[in-house]
């Protein structure tokens, strides 16, 4: 009986310059591991120049052995080989050094990828979930009802795994790839600066190509991750509606509705491969011209004798190679760019959510309230200028039951919601024991107020766990006193394991009357003051009904309790009944009064008197009395012919 909400929340777009600041915040809190990661990779990058450089030394040698008119061969750092060592000695030394190299990078790899794992496996990826759940925890029920529950954990799992990209995907393999590139740069410069600025001359191309369709990516991220969500959405919407669908013999139009959702996403990463398919040979394209460069021009340079062919020639395709690798990367990083800057706009969305309901910083602990509750010209929507209530005013004294009446949309859960501070009003206050809700500090009073649900929620865990959800400490006495005050000390114990008896998902394997009493028996477990029940008895049968009842009689000695109903066996004990019409208090009084002023009340109690009269009628039709001489026929009559 929940009121729809129709609002939506100010989305912002983010601009690539705040994601960024934003990422590099994240990232700057694991300086360390950060850190590390770079000096692991430029030790990789300077052992992977050593064999490079090694490897040219070595064919300049093999090279000078066989032709002494050759260039005599450059040794690194200032080293000469000793007097009298031959050829075939300085090449086995040399090789030696070269396969310790390789074991050395093969060693210092896996240490560097240990490291990159632990900094976003490990820390990174879980504090963001970890920040993101948290702020979920703060935020309204109004983001609930806007986002749903898919989006929602697919931003919270998905998402924040994959802004992990920004991280290793873009922030150390883009240094990585600018150190590089760096050091590639002044090794071929030293080895010929003329050959270096005509191979280079196609980066220009590259960087073109590379802006251009990282310009186009984004966007199609982003809708793909809208799409992904809608089709979560759906099947889980179909997975906890199965009996609906079933019921319905709906399998095949809800098969073409997921087909549909399913073709959607599948076009839009079609579109994202389509451009991508594009990309990536343009890149490669461009770095191969390079190659031609370098054989046509580097060729000629050796055969004019102005490079060597080992630590020369060989040396610079091998550098060049790496550079061309690197800068082919740049599709890589740029798809990881937008699919991080996708992945942190949605995270980011959540986190910068406004929390519209939070304590003020002075806000006062209230001690043990009495339960006094009121509304003092309370007005409330939620969306500005769709108000729900309008103008309601009324006070609920120490241990009264205050009924709430109305239709469809009469606003009646609006103002439950309201009573444990799920939302602010725009005008008027509520206040508890004398004092405005919003100056009290919002978990200690929301631990005195007890909610039991018209859709009960149990987790999959233990009864005794269900019941202790609002207090986990409490003791196996507390736990079974409040099962026997809610009428479910009964069922438990033929339980299976009885209280360690574990509940499947939702407790699906309970009827529904026991599993309200669940809910009941946790809501009495925090000895409330204040008890809300919203329409605890409108999807059960009545004899179901009538166990209920029993217990929440019990259950509401002696505390301030709300009861949203439409049933009149449970509002005609309340001491107060409030009938709700379009947000409007429209009447208030107890059930005797009610049924004698003229309203929806009135009418309501006619008509269930009527259909209860109509089942008396049936079951005495064999006896000696006549028709509607039964309690219901007899209030029938009473209420009719009073005086209106």
């Amino acid at each position: 009986m929940s009121e729809r909400l129709s609002t939506d929340l100010n989305q912002r777009r983010y601009s690539t310059g705040e994601l960024v600041r934003r990422l590099l915040a994240l990232a700057w809190q694991f300086r360390g591991d950060c850190l590390l990661s770079l000096c692991q990779s430029a030790a990789l990058l300077l052992l992977g120049l050593l064999g490079l450089q090694l490897l040219g030394v070595v064919i300049d040698v093999i090279r000078h052995a066989l032709d002494a008119s050759q260039r005599a061969p450059a040794y690194p750092f200032g080293w000469t080989p000793p007097a009298g060592w031959t050829p075939l000695q300085v090449v086995t030394v040399l090789s030696v050094i070269i396969v310790a190299q390789a074991l050395a990078r093969a060693v210092l790899t896996y240490h560097y990828n240990m490291t990159t794992a632990r900094l976003t496996q490990g820390k990174i990826v879980p504090d963001l979930r970890a920040r993101t759940y948290a702020k979920l925890q703060r935020l309204s029920f109004r983001f609930f009802h806007v986002h749903g529950s898919s989006s929602i954990f697919n931003r919270v799992t998905g998402d924040a795994q994959n802004t992990r990209l920004f991280v290793d995907g873009v922030l150390l393999q883009g240094l990585n790839m600018l150190l590089t590139l760096a050091a590639y740069f002044v090794f071929m410069w030293h080895i010929h600066a003329t050959l270096t600025v005509a191979c280079l001359s196609v980066t220009v191309g590259l960087w073109w190509v590379t802006h251009y369709y990282s310009g186009r990516l984004r966007p199609g991220y982003e809708r793909n991750r809208e799409l992904y969500d809608s089709l979560v959405q759906l099947f889980t919407e179909s997975v906890q509606g199965m009996q609906t669908v079933k019921g319905f013999a709906a399998e095949g139009p809800q098969m073409r509705r997921f087909e549909a959702a399913n073709a959607q996403v599948s076009n839009q990463q079609k579109r994202i491969f389509r451009d991508l398919s594009v990309f990536t040979p343009a890149t490669q394209l461009l770095s191969q011209l390079s190659l031609v460069i370098l054989f046509g021009y580097g060729g000629w340079l050796y055969v004019q004798g102005q490079i060597s062919l080992g630590s020369g020639l060989v040396v610079f395709a091998g550098l060049l190679q790496q550079f061309n690798g690197q800068v082919a990367n740049i599709t890589t990083i740029a798809n990881s760019v937008q699919q991080s800057f996708t992945a942190a706009q949605r995270v980011f969305e959540v986190l910068d959510a406004p929390t519209e309901v939070q304590n003020k910083p002075e806000a006062m602990t209230p001690g043990r309230l009495s339960g006094r509750l009121a509304f003092d010209g309370v007005t409330f929507g939620y969306q500005s200028g769709s108000e729900v209530l309008q103008q309601v005013s009324f006070e609920a004294a120490p241990g009264q039951v205050i009924g709430l009446f109305g239709m469809t949309g009469s606003g009646k859960t609006s103002l439950l919601s309201l009573i444990p501070r799920f939302y602010d009003p725009q005008e008027g206050r509520i206040l508890a024991d004398g004092q405005d809700l919003r100056d009290l500090d919002l978990d200690d009073y929301r631990r005195q107020i007890g909610i039991v649900y018209q859709e009960t929620f149990l987790f999959s865990n233990t009864v005794a766990a269900n019941i202790a959800f609002g207090n986990p400490h409490a003791d196996a006495a507390h736990i079974e006193a409040a099962a026997r005050a809610a009428s479910a000390h009964e069922f438990i114990l033929k339980m299976p394991e009885g209280y360690e008896t574990v509940l499947g998902e939702s407790g699906v394997d309970l009827s529904g009357g026991q599993r309200q009493r669940l809910a009941l028996a946790r809501a009495l477990l925090l000895q409330p003051p204040v008890l809300i029940l919203d329409d605890p008895t409108a999807s059960v049968d009545p004899g179901t009904e009538h166990e209920i009842a029993s217990a929440l009689r019990k259950a509401m000695t002696g505390r301030t309790t709300f009861i949203a109903a439409n049933r009149l066996s449970l509002l005609r004990r309340a001491d107060i009944i409030l009938v709700l019409d379009k947000g409007r208090l429209l009447q208030m009084g107890a059930h005797a009064q009610l049924v004698r002023q003229p309203g929806p009340y009135r009418e309501t109690a006619l008509l269930q008197l009527m259909d209860l009269g109509e089942e008396e009628e049936k079951a005495d039709a064999a006896g000696p009395e006549p028709v509607l001489a039964g309690p219901a026929a007899k209030e029938v009559e009473e209420i009719a012919g009073s005086r209106i």
